[in-house]
């Protein structure tokens, strides 16, 4: 073989090499926008993916999901690595403005740079769509984009995930995905006057900015939302939609849909080692039951005999994987009330994943159940079995039957 030959060889393997730890790159990329679940918000419904559009509410006004696509004109056709890595990092657009943290940079500010890279080179292979940025519709003074400064400097701590060297590796992987990526604490944690995520427990539970859901404590240590479960529990429900605990609903049937059920199980894993490691929570203060709240659980246990028993047990324990439990059900025992009330009202739904195409849901009775029996019934399974959660009143069942649920 010539000297001319061998080098033609070997630069075909150095190509062929290159080729490959691109696509290797472009597919890494792929995975970790659904472990980020970008696609949620940056796809409007019946728009191309990534192209921007959709609508994201919030208690200041609305912000317009941007368009990710390589168009050159309105998407990421002009940004570098390190723009995208700037964006993800530190909040700041391509031309130096502070992003709203309807953006979580608040949480996306822990993901390496290597994992940024490859997001972006994902990207950077969709077709480009023309679709051309909507400016926020936020109120004054919210609208004024300078006022990011001070929240920032108040609110905002920036910088990437740092391992924990006392920890398992699977533990750190769990922390990375939870805190950073997944953002789990964007919708899992209370808010303050400003949007700014209270942090401190951590994971806490919060009521879901506008959606009008409660997103539970994670916690599974006593006296957390999760109390009881086990890593397997939180896998099933990340992978299928539903465990032997409890069924995914509202906006976290969503998160299953699009983003945890296609993760792979080392990863849920991950998620699930680390959630069991967060503390314990002290006895949690309850707002007091209503008056009439022994009279309200009585007669919603006539309703319940009636219209839930046949499905979810007369001990709540539900039957099999179809039916849910409502005894230790973190969506019954949340402290408001608001998740029990909704899914009485317009039903539940459960996501239909590749592991559980078909799942069973709970109809509406919204059109069956008066207010006052709608609040007995709530009361009941709040109350009942092992459950020690508040009374909900006929007034709590009104603010939220013209919400449709999910």
């Amino acid at each position: 073989m010539s000297v001319f030959t061998r080098l033609l060889v070997a630069l075909a393997l150095v190509s062929a090499a290159c080729s490959a730890s691109a696509d290797d790159l472009v597919a890494r990329g792929h995975y970790l926008t659904v472990a980020g679940d970008c696609d949620s918000c940056h796809t409007a419904r019946n728009g191309a993916a990534f192209a921007g559009g959709h609508v994201v509410p919030t208690p200041f006004g609305a912000i317009t999901a941007p368009n990710l696509t390589p168009d050159h004109e309105t998407g990421l056709g002009g940004w570098t690595a390190e723009d995208f890595y700037r964006a993800m990092h530190a909040g700041k657009g391509h031309d130096g403005t502070s992003l709203y943290p309807a953006f979580p940079f608040t949480s996306y500010t822990k993901v390496t740079r290597a994992d940024t890279d490859a997001i972006f080179a994902y990207l950077k292979t969709l077709p480009p769509v023309k679709l051309a940025h909507t400016e926020p519709a936020l109120r004054w003074p919210y609208s004024m984009r300078s006022l990011m400064g001070s929240w920032r400097l108040l609110y905002f701590d920036e910088g990437e995930y740092a391992p924990d060297p006392k920890q398992s590796a699977a533990w750190n992987r769990g922390a990375y995905l939870v805190q950073g990526l997944g953002h789990c604490n964007e919708c899992h944690a209370p808010r303050n006057t400003f949007g700014a995520m209270v942090t401190e427990p951590f994971l806490a539970g919060g009521l879901v900015p506008v959606q009008n859901w409660y997103a539970p404590d994670l916690s599974m240590g006593p006296n957390g939302g999760l109390s009881g479960w086990t890593e397997a529990d939180v896998v099933a429900l990340l992978k299928t939609g539903r465990s032997r605990k409890g069924t995914a609903f509202g906006p976290m049937a969503d998160v299953v849909i699009r983003s945890t059920q296609h993760l792979d199980d080392a990863d849920l894993a991950a998620m699930a080692t680390y959630l069991k490691s967060l503390p314990e929570r002290g006895v949690p203060r309850q707002r007091e039951s209503a008056a009439d709240a022994a009279d309200l659980a009585k007669a919603g246990q006539k309703v319940y005999a009636e219209q839930c028993a046949g499905c979810h047990a007369a001990d709540g324990r539900g039957k099999g994987t179809a039916y849910p439990p409502l005894d230790g059900n973190s969506s019954v025992v949340e402290p408001t009330g608001i998740n029990a009330i909704r899914i009485v009202l317009s039903g539940g739904f459960a996501p239909g994943t590749v592991a559980n195409p078909r799942p069973y849901s709970m109809p509406p009775f919204s059109q069956t159940l008066s207010d006052d029996d709608a609040a007995a019934v709530v009361t009941y399974i709040r109350q009942a079995w092992s459950n020690k959660a508040p009374s909900v009143s006929p007034n709590d069942v009104r603010a939220y039957r013209s919400i449709p649920g999910g």
